[in-house]
């Protein structure tokens, strides 16, 4: 490990007090190995994650979501697809090296793969412009995913990045369109979308490619429409309550699946995906397998209406079903039973609340 997070201090002198066990040159030169010592620190070591992980917070866990050494979409693309062929440009501007973009194989199966990548050290992050999008990377996207769409290729996106790039050049050339194009891009294919939310799924430079039939997030990654320390700055003017903003906002995975926001969550290696990035690229294929076969028997048809569907839904009881009249080609909202009945009550609250004392004072008079 070469990064700790504020929380790990102890699990950091742990690993420490490890590493010089296993080095066999002490104070008074070459000494015996202690391994019984190295087996019960490392079995603390392993005490400690578990506790600490089990017990995150949300801000404890954008943290991990933002951890220095979580593996980024390169290492996915590279560890799960083969013969994977690196496509460029928008054909409009230039080439966005902030998100990586190709056609690949996955159980013998052809997709198109769109990564958005920070970089593993400080020249590749800015060269990579930190994970950050410009208008030139969504358009490159969007001229990929018309193109899987014709040949009918199911499309993979890895999701990782603060949000699109806020700069003056990106708003000139039309950051805002561009992202609004990438949705709708998004939701009209007639092929099947899988996103995979790996560390930040931040503002609309995420949702400009996670508008997906399966939207699958990393146990501790983050998905949210602004940065807790944005929303601690807007609403209190003190980033420094990122904390309750970010526990506000219900950005991680398991806030966000009983919201029905998203459809699955892979569940990652103890102490992070940083410490074991071969399983959780392991369980990440297998996930994106899965998924794609549930597709297979889709027509064209039924995949676009799939998504459409799930995005109606979401904050839906029932979501929007098709209008009964047949002369109305738009959609109604549909309310639950249990719904109706609650609205009804709240309505009706002073008659029920009057009903209920007649009753209380009726059963008085009988039993005195």
């Amino acid at each position: 490990m070469k990064n700790y997070l504020d929380f790990e201090k102890e699990i950091k002198a742990l690993e420490q007090e490890v590493d010089g066990l296993k080095s066999p040159f002490g104070s008074e030169g070459i000494s015996e190995v202690d391994t019984n010592k190295i087996k019960t620190t490392q079995s603390e070591i392993n005490q400690k994650l578990e506790e600490i992980y089990s017990n995150l917070n949300s801000w404890q866990k954008t943290q991990v979501a933002r951890h220095e050494d979580r593996p980024k979409a390169n290492y996915y693309i590279k560890k799960i697809f083969s013969q994977f062929s690196l496509l460029s440009g928008d054909r409009y501007f230039g080439d966005d090296k902030s998100v990586i973009t190709g056609f690949g194989l996955i159980d013998n199966k052809s997709v198109l793969i769109i990564g958005q990548e920070k970089g593993e050290d400080l020249n590749s992050r800015i060269e990579r412009n930190f994970g950050m999008m410009r208008p030139e990377g969504y358009r490159k996207c969007i001229r990929l995913m018309k193109l899987a769409d014709r040949f009918q290729i199911p499309v993979i996106s890895f999701i990782d990045t603060p949000g699109a790039y806020p700069g003056l050049g990106a708003e000139q050339r039309g950051q805002a369109s561009a992202i609004a194009n990438s949705i709708e891009c998004c939701m009209s294919l007639t092929v099947p979308n899988i996103s995979i939310i790996i560390g930040e799924g931040g503002s609309g430079g995420a949702i400009a490619l996670a508008s997906s039939n399966k939207v699958v997030m990393l146990e501790n990654s983050i998905y949210s429409v602004i940065s807790p320390e944005g929303c601690a700055s807007i609403l209190w003017r003190d980033p420094s309550k990122s904390l309750q903003a970010a526990e506000a906002m219900k950005l991680t995975a398991k806030d966000l699946l009983n919201l029905k926001i998203i459809d699955e969550i892979i569940p990652e290696p103890l102490g992070g995906a940083h410490r074991d990035p071969e399983s959780i690229a392991a369980d990440i294929k297998h996930s994106i397998i899965k998924n794609l076969k549930f597709f297979e028997t889709f027509s064209k048809e039924e995949v676009y209406e799939h998504r459409k569907s799930k995005f109606l839904q979401i904050g839906r009881d029932q979501g929007f079903s098709k209008s009964t009249n047949l002369n109305d080609g738009g959609l109604s909202y549909k309310e639950s039973i249990i719904v109706k009945i609650k609205s009804h009550i709240i309505q009706n609250k002073y008659v029920y609340c009057g009903l209920g004392l007649t009753v209380f004072a009726s059963l008085i008079a009988v039993l005195s």
